[in-house]
Order: C-alpha cells, then sequence, then structure tokens
C-alpha cells in the first residue's frame, strides 16, 4: 500500500433535529452526538488508519467516511470537480437523527 499523505479529520458541526427523534426514537431524548466535539481534530496516517476503531472514534462515523480517508491517504483526490480544493471535503456520518459533520483534508508529506 503507497501511503502518500495524511489525513486531517475536523468536527464541524453537530446537528439534532429533535422533530425526528420525537417521531422515530425509542428514546427521544438521546440529544445531540456526545461522541464528538465541535473543533475537535484527528490525524489519520498509515499508523492509526486501521486502529480509528479502537475507541478512537464512532463506528458508525468511521463507516460513513473511512474510504474517503483511506483516498486522501493513498495521495489522491477526494472531491475533485466538486470542492473548490480537491484535498478538502465536507462529509458526515450516516445518523439522520443527529448528524455530525466532518471536514476531511488531504495533508500531503514533504
Amino acid at each position: 500500500m503507497a501511503w502518500k499523505s495524511k489525513c486531517k479529520i475536523t468536527v464541524l458541526k453537530k446537528d439534532y433535529y429533535q422533530d425526528l427523534a420525537d417521531q422515530y426514537l425509542s428514546n427521544p431524548q438521546v440529544g445531540p452526538c456526545a461522541r464528538f466535539e465541535e473543533g475537535q481534530e484527528f490525524i489519520v496516517d498509515k499508523e492509526n488508519y486501521l486502529t480509528m476503531l479502537d475507541g478512537k472514534f464512532c463506528a458508525e462515523a468511521w463507516d460513513a467516511i473511512s474510504h474517503y480517508v483511506y483516498a486522501a491517504l493513498q495521495g489522491g483526490s477526494i472531491m475533485h470537480g466538486w470542492s473548490k480544493d480537491e484535498k478538502v471535503m465536507i462529509t458526515c456520518c450516516n445518523d439522520g437523527i443527529r448528524p455530525v459533520i466532518f471536514k476531511l483534508e488531504r495533508i500531503d508529506e514533504e
């Protein structure tokens, strides 16, 4: 595996939709995601990519974004033609009631 870069993950925003929670959750008072905080940052490299789930990252969120992180680690474009900067992507976890918005940034090694 040719690891060319690192990937910085920044938690940009946490949302919570009480109306959806009231309608669909067994515990509608669960509130916003308690796992992440806005401004929180993670640096992913070849050393920790396969161990991000060792208590460092939500499994559902990692499942939603890990393939983009992998592309960044390989030096690839995360969102060529979509983002202003192909090294940057805005994405989110797959929790529709309390989503967490992440910024992924490819960090090229010198």
